[in-house]
């Protein structure tokens, strides 16, 4: 394998198809996550792990060591002592030496170190005193259970007594039962509780729990303990007093935090391998455990199977482009971590079984580039939930017993902009003109529409829900969530809303002329023009747009205010929707290099707020530079990287969007390595200098499909539209030449694009020739399922000029 590095210093290298680590001290938070349809696991290089599976809502298997809040994810997630992990103790017998893999709790450095991340699996190799741990770490792709394989080396010249001690913490498990014992039938410890409840309706809905957690083992152990107190003693984790023994104590847990913990005595020849295989998950009986013991551990093979079956889940996505730059690592995570991120949303919906209808329709418009079947479906899904009257719900339901929760029972007036904005993207890129024929009813009423008309009601309960000023409401939240208090006494209105109201109805006019239907272009390009001159009106304040104005009529977000002065997203959406002049435009842009750019993207807003306004809300509350407060928030850095495409200024944009990926030289600051696009990276860069950049390690945002079409339909420029693809690269100055294969409508088209110098002619279209023969125009027609085809692209760029525009 040939590494790929661009820095000597740089913390990580770029291997094939693999990201490595090189130190656990580098970047302590870095991590992989892996998922399946009932489970996601975010796995830390150091040996702390984030897990969930749902039943049919989210629970862990794994807990801390005291009661724990249900809660989302969190941002900038800290590990502490007794976090849920999975260790491995190692001793020497014979000097006493004590180390732990991959890192904690121990904390002794390591000889050598990688930690390995890749699609379908995260890996540790690691060398500590001639003994070499290799630890790969799989999900089942379909039940929930973790797979662990860890093999032992000794590459010392000399034989080696060891023990060995896999760790898996189980934690606080429940206040009513919690309990642990090894069962020797099993060869496992299964830790039993029972999930808290006061109702009594709610004890038949949690009979089906998987209220046990098991850690089953391929090897019977020499001993083990499942006490976490006796286990620690006064040494605690780091140097446990039970290690200390010849053996472990054996002892079961009675109503006590449970763990699960095996040692394994061994004599090592040199260059002797041993090999150890565990699976860690919850389950609802001793049957269930059986079951999974049957088919991963008494089957010939079937641990093999289970990895191979995984592998192939995984890659259960064909992305529409795989391409080749001058730059290795964009190459990786383009063609790679870029399309598995965008699978992980549209496959799972960020396990949820009510994910927020923006989001929903967001990610799988991303699906529309990687796995389009499963857009149309989700689509559909989405449409079946709107009303009569154009209205969309905050959530989608993904099956019967789901609710709206959280957030989702909040009011947002967004929802019905991301239908016409989204599935024209899917239209596009599929040219299946047959979804707008679906008829489909109406969660409040059985009447039956086509999909045409299902968007067209949205646009029109867009327009309608506007005041006098011809502005959208607000109501409790748009696409900021936390913007709570705009509009809440119902006269709050949003300039962002406004906007992309009228870039969704002059995206959908466009499509209506394509389809002949020549009164709803009419009268979509009408609303546009009229919703943009209203924002123009009341909310252009000299140099950009403001937020919002206030129930109270307090426009927010200009020049006058001290905190969020001002805000990214109505500028972007005013440039996408035309709603500005180019004077317009260049004092825009100039306000946001100024007051919103830094190193890692342009802010949110700035300057962050630092306490409540109340005709703002809860977005005011969040510490400064974090979140919505200010923070480089990715999603909105993408719409912004978007509309400059959209104006012409893609060398703008594509630096914009390598902004938004930790590189080799930034990555040790960001605290990330580039497998995922995060939600933000702290902002206020200003204020808090010091924590700037740092990475949220969220890897649920709305951002993937944003950036993933930036580059394909604009940067790249292979986009399609409904009669075929067309090409219109606009490559930066970075890529003098690029080769690419571009999956379109179940054809290939293997293409090479590169620049030329201008001619004196000064002709700048795109020479393109396809097959070997000139074709007139930038469009290919009717592409033939199967077929490959060879197109070689000749762009006349100035490079000189660009450069000196930039």
């Amino acid at each position: 394998m040939s590494e790929l590095t661009m820095n000597n210093q740089a913390p990580f290298t770029c291997i094939d198809d693999a990201l490595v680590l090189h130190s656990p001290k580098s970047m302590p938070k870095a991590s992989g996550f892996l998922w399946n349809p009932h489970m996601m696991l975010q796995m830390n290089c150091r040996g702390y792990a984030t897990a969930q599976f749902m039943q049919p809502e989210p629970a862990k298997y794994a807990h801390g060591p005291a009661l724990e809040a249900k809660t989302f994810m969190q941002p900038e997630h800290s590990f502490y002592a007794h976090h849920p992990a999975r260790f491995f103790y190692i001793k020497d017998e014979d000097s006493g030496k004590l180390f732990s893999a991959p890192f904690e709790p121990v904390r002794q450095a390591p000889k050598s170190y990688r930690f390995i991340i890749q699609a379908d699996c995260i890996k540790w190799l690691i060398n500590f005193d001639d003994i070499e741990i290799e630890i790969i770490l799989n999900l089942s792709a379909t039940d929930i259970v973790e797979m662990w394989q860890v093999r032992l080396t000794n590459n010392s010249p000399k034989r080696r007594n060891i023990s060995f001690y896999p760790y898996f913490s189980i934690g606080y498990m429940s206040w009513m039962n919690q309990s642990a014992d090894f069962d020797n039938e099993l060869n496992a410890i299964v830790a039993s509780s029972v999930t808290p409840y006061q109702k009594v309706s709610d004890y038949p809905l949690q009979k089906t729990f998987k209220d046990l957690t098991f850690l089953l083992a391929d090897r019977t152990p020499s001993a083990w303990t499942s006490h976490q107190a006796s286990f620690e003693g006064e040494g605690g984790l780091h140097n446990p007093d039970s290690i200390s023994a010849e053996y472990l104590s054996q002892d079961p847990s009675l109503y006590e935090p449970p763990v699960a913990i095996y040692q394994y005595r061994l004599t090592l020849e040199s260059q002797q391998t041993e090999q150890f295989r565990f699976l860690f998950g919850p389950a609802k009986d001793t049957a269930e455990i059986v079951k999974i013991k049957q088919v991963y551990f008494d089957t010939l093979g079937g641990f093999e199977q289970q990895q191979a079956a995984y592998k192939q889940y995984i890659s259960g996505y064909k992305a529409c482009i795989n391409i080749e730059t001058q730059d290795p690592l964009f190459n990786q995570v383009f063609n790679l971590w870029l399309p598995r991120q965008m699978f992980y949303h549209g496959d799972v919906n960020r396990l949820s079984t009510d994910p927020q209808t923006r989001n929903y329709l967001q990610d799988n418009m991303g699906m529309s580039y990687i796995a389009p079947d499963i857009s149309r479906i989700a689509f559909l899904k989405a449409l079946s939930q709107q009303q009569v009257s154009g209205a969309m719900p905050d959530g989608i339901l993904l099956s019967a017993d789901a609710e709206l929760k959280y957030i989702n029972q909040i009011p947002h007036t967004d929802h019905c902009v991301w239908l016409p904005i989204c599935i024209l993207a899917y239209l596009n890129e599929t040219g299946d003109i047959s979804l707008l024929k679906e008829k489909i009813s109406y969660a409040d009423s059985s009447q039956s529409e086509s999909v045409f008309l299902h968007i067209s009601k949205a646009l029109n309960w867009l327009v309608d829900h506007r005041d006098g000023r011809g502005l959208s409401y607000i109501d409790q939240g748009d696409w900021c969530d936390p913007m709570n208090m705009v509009g809440h006494k119902g006269k709050g209105v949003s300039s962002w809303l406004s906007l992309a109201t009228a870039y969704a109805l002059n995206q959908w006019a466009e499509l209506s002329h394509q389809l002949g239907h020549h009164q709803s272009v009419d009268d979509h390009l009408t609303q546009a023009a009229e919703i943009n001159q209203a924002v123009n009106q009341h909310c252009w304040d000299g140099n950009w747009f403001a937020r919002g104005i206030t129930d109270d009529n307090r426009l927010f977000g200009v020049k006058a205010d001290n905190e969020g002065r001002i805000y990214l997203n109505p500028q972007s959406w005013a440039m996408m929707s035309n709603a500005v002049d180019e004077v317009q435009q260049a004092k825009m842009c100039q306000a946001i290099d100024e007051q919103l750019m830094t190193p890692f993207g342009p802010m949110m807003l700035a300057p962050a707020y630092t306490k409540m306004q109340t005709d703002i809300g809860r977005l005011t509350q969040k510490f400064p530079g974090t979140a919505e407060n200010g923070s480089v928030y990715n999603h909105a850095s993408v719409f912004y990287a978007w509309s400059l495409c959209k104006i012409g200024k893609h060398q703008q944009a594509y630096d914009l969007l390598m902004l938004m990926l930790p590189n080799f030289q930034d990555a040790s600051y960001r605290g990330q390595l580039p497998n995922f696009i995060p939600n933000y990276y702290r902002g206020a860069y200003h204020q808090h200098p010091k924590t700037a950049g740092r990475s949220s390690q969220l890897f649920n945002t709305g951002t993937l499909a944003w950036y993933y079409r930036c580059f394909v339909e604009e940067i790249i420029g292979v986009k399609g539209d409904l009669h075929g693809l067309i090409i219109e690269p606009h490559l930066p100055m970075q890529w003098p030449s690029i080769s690419l294969t571009r999956e379109f409508r179940g054809a290939s088209f293997h293409i090479s694009i590169k620049q030329v110098p201008l001619e004196k002619d000064g002709i700048t279209k795109p020479k393109i020739n396809l097959n070997g023969k000139p074709i007139k125009g930038n469009r290919i027609d009717q592409c033939q399922t199967g077929e490959q085809y060879r197109v070689t692209v000749e762009v006349p760029t100035s490079l000189l000029s660009r450069q000196s525009n930039t």
